[in-house]
């Protein structure tokens, strides 16, 4: 084991060490402490744990997903919000399910404590406020880290989360601090333990809006954003009973031409365009200057300001971010109507941090070349909480069950946006924050955020996932066959009742018996509407009820989705020798053999999605591996 500094004392051993007490090590630290680990989270300030440096909410387009099907595999985010959102609204409810997302405002402190408190009561995990300076490997594995107050801390596996913290760095106009968010100290040690590790990094920057004072600014002048009447839980373990309570509104408004004056008046003096700030943003999440230089034509960008909890007058400026001077801000924020007398409390800043090149790791999340080493979060290269949580969320099961011996657990593309998100840092990387978007998502319609626990819960079986948990997924997905079995052989009569509902839901009337299913595939109906010309109708959960109506209505669009999974799937299985020297693949085009040796991927399918590599080169590719299997079967 190479000498990491001075030992001054060495710490008890644990099974997992957790770096960073953000979204991702929060998941990573619960998941093996509740496999059965001894688990330490250490993070630079435990004030920061959990902690919502950017945006109060968890969820939102996409991001929902995400949430819902960490919940599927056992996760705590969706707890967490379920216990301490002040808001909730299911977006995108006019477009198809598939595009359906739940997103919560989020009481920020309380978000914080409780997840805090989570930890603090989890048996095996115990949280340490603690610097980690430096990272011990022996033999090409983990075996514990240092702190910079000279503690050895052994471990069996590690994972590493520390967010925004690494190298991080405020700007705004001419003020840079070398800090973490929210003016936390940043982790400024660590990255040189990476480099001697051989870890290619990248520097990323992302940014925050300024937070008003309540007191100072005008709603009158708004739209009210109220939340939705029907709450839906983020949760499949909570019903909307266990978790309805009165909502606090967001608000409305909208930048002007007076606002771009100020900042197009002001351009040299952002950091972003005088050549102050270093890292890649991203292009999902512009600043508001940002807004005004790429998009020049728009003459207005929608505004949300959004409370950040119950029992504190900080909003949150949703739309506006910025590193502008503070004086500047304070001018550009004023030009809004409704916040002409706004007062800022915490200005908008930019930050930059250093994060992992994710093609170093494998579809576990664990480094390739570092046995035990797993990464996650923002580190791993994503923005996001969401995104970040997701990742904790595996990379914690992972190193579990590297310990326990059990085999690992990995979500492909056709099983979830988690196996999207991860697929696309391993196998493509990012050149900037990444950002999960349904687009991304090629089987979306499958992906619903509505079914994530009846896609995931029964493979997160073994893991998190408990006995009880796992018998009443089994359950709700037979109650949904046996009812649309129940709904293909009903037919219903053309009686003056059923014609009479028909017509007032703006439906041809029948004039002979049909099918309820066939009934159900109009647009204009339903399988609720359809309650009263039911007469057989089992009472069942409105999950259930849900499952079914999607089930039938969108049919033919499943099943052909279904086929190409098919497909996927046969390239997936199409493993390749992760010892195969692709440079001696002569008719490989010299950038496909590079990005191949770079890469190393698992499969067939993996290797196609390599930026780089195409057609032609997977169709040589397998001309080779048959050629190669031809071979060794002669000598064998």
């Amino acid at each position: 084991m190479k000498k990491i500094r001075e030992i001054v004392y060495t710490a008890e051993a644990v099974d997992v060490i957790v770096i960073g007490g953000g979204h991702a090590g929060c998941e990573a630290a619960l998941a093996a402490a509740r496999m059965g680990c001894a688990v330490s989270l250490l993070a630079i300030n435990l004030d920061s744990i959990a902690m919502m440096p950017c945006n109060p909410n968890i969820g939102g387009t996409s991001k929902g997903h995400l949430v819902r099907e960490i919940d599927a595999l056992g996760g705590e985010m969706a707890k967490n919000i379920d216990k301490t959102y002040i808001q909730s609204r299911m977006l995108n409810t006019g477009k198809g399910p598939a595009v359906h997302s739940l997103r919560a405002q989020a009481d920020k402190h309380r978000y914080s404590q409780e997840m805090k408190k989570t930890l603090e009561n989890t048996p095996g995990l115990r949280i340490m406020q603690s610097e980690v300076v430096d990272i011990a490997v022996d033999d090409g594995a983990v075996v514990g880290v240092m702190s910079a107050s000279g503690a050895l801390h052994p471990c069996k596996a590690l994972v590493m989360a520390t967010g925004t913290y690494l190298g991080g760095r405020c700007i705004w106009g001419e003020v840079s601090v070398n800090s973490g968010p929210n003016g936390l100290a940043a982790a400024t040690q660590l990255k040189d333990s990476l480099d001697h590790l051989g870890i290619t990094m990248h520097r990323f920057k992302t940014g925050t809006p300024a937070r008003l004072d309540a007191s100072s600014v005008d709603f009158s002048k708004m739209i009210e954003q109220r939340g939705d009447d029907e709450i839906t839980p983020f949760s499949f373990e909570n019903s909307r009973e266990d978790i309805d309570r009165p909502q606090i509104s967001c608000y409305l408004t909208h930048t002007n031409e007076r606002t771009h004056e100020v900042i197009r008046a002001n351009l040299q003096r952002s950091p972003m365009y005088s050549g102050e700030i270093e890292g890649t943003a991203t292009r999902y999440c512009p600043s508001i200057e940002d807004k005004v230089v790429r998009f020049a034509e728009k003459t207005s960008h929608q505004v949300f300001v959004e409370p950040e909890g119950e029992n504190t007058n900080e909003l949150y400026v949703s739309g506006m971010s910025t590193s502008l001077p503070e004086d500047v801000q304070i001018a550009m924020y004023r030009t809004v109507p409704g916040l002409e007398n706004c007062r800022i409390v915490r200005f908008g800043y930019a930050i930059e941090y250093d994060c992992v090149d994710a093609t170093q790791l494998l579809p576990t999340l664990e480094f390739k070349t570092i046995s035990g080493f797993f990464s996650a979060g923002q580190f791993n290269g994503t923005s996001g909480y969401e995104e970040a949580a997701a990742q904790g969320l595996i990379a914690g099961i992972n190193a579990a069950a590297k310990i326990l011996d059990k085999p690992p657990l990995t979500i492909d593309r056709s099983e979830g946006y988690i196996g999207v998100l991860i697929d696309d840092l391993v196998t493509k990387g990012s050149n900037e924050p990444y950002r999960m978007m349904t687009s991304r998502a090629e089987y979306r319609l499958l992906l619903r955020q509505d079914n994530a626990d009846l896609r995931l819960t029964e493979k997160g079986y073994g893991y998190l996932i408990s006995d009880e948990r796992h018998q009443k997924t089994i359950e709700k997905k037979r109650y949904i066959t046996d009812e649309i079995n129940r709904l293909s052989k009903t037919i219903v009569a053309p009686t003056e009742k059923v014609n009479l509902l028909l017509k007032q839901h703006d439906s041809s009337e029948i004039t002979s018996g049909m099918k309820l299913v066939e009934l159900i595939k109009r647009p204009e109906l339903t399988y609720d509407l359809l309650v009263d010309v039911d007469t057989n109708r089992p009472t069942l959960p409105k999950d259930v009820a849900e499952q079914v109506n999607i089930a039938i209505k969108y049919e033919g669009y499943i099943k052909r989705q279904m086929l190409h999974v098919e497909q996927f799937k046969k390239l997936e299985n199409r493993k390749l020798p992760q010892d195969l020297d692709y440079s001696t693949i002569s008719n490989l085009r010299l950038e496909a053999r590079q990005k191949l040796n770079a890469i190393k991927p698992l499969n067939i399918g993996q290797a196609s999605r390599i930026t780089g590599v195409n057609p032609a080169d997977i169709s040589n590719l397998l001309v080779y591996m048959e050629r190669r299997k031809h071979m060794e079967r002669g000598t064998e």
